[in-house]
């Protein structure tokens, strides 16, 4: 990726109703992409919905050779003029690694 180029951030809101599925394909088409994603999640149900999310994206992810990591933190936001503390989690690609074809025969020796 060229230094001097700086993806675009995309925020996807996650609410304890959101289906983690959804979210993940959202997340893994934006990775792909080049998008720096992050995540917001007000409230434990939120969370929870968020980080399956992000561990069936990297099921969508890593076959293709993209791996992703993950960094939390909290964010202090306003919703209905009510001060809340929501969780942020920056989800971007760490390495991009090679793909081994399913027509090779597994060779000890071969190094990825």
């Amino acid at each position: 990726m060229n230094q001097d180029i700086v993806p675009e951030s995309g925020c996807l809101k996650v609410s304890s109703k959101s289906s983690p599925a959804s979210v993940a394909g959202a997340i893994a088409g934006m990775i792909k992409d080049g998008v720096f994603v992050e995540i917001q999640a007000v409230g434990a149900g939120a969370v929870n919905q968020a980080v399956k999310a992000i561990a069936i994206s990297r099921g969508f992810l890593s076959p293709i050779g993209i791996e992703v990591v993950c960094v939390p933190s909290f964010a202090d936001i306003v919703i209905d003029g009510e001060y809340r503390t929501a969780i942020r989690f920056s989800v971007e690609p760490r390495y991009v690694r090679g793909v081994v074809r399913q027509d090779l025969e597994y060779d000890a020796s071969m190094s990825l």
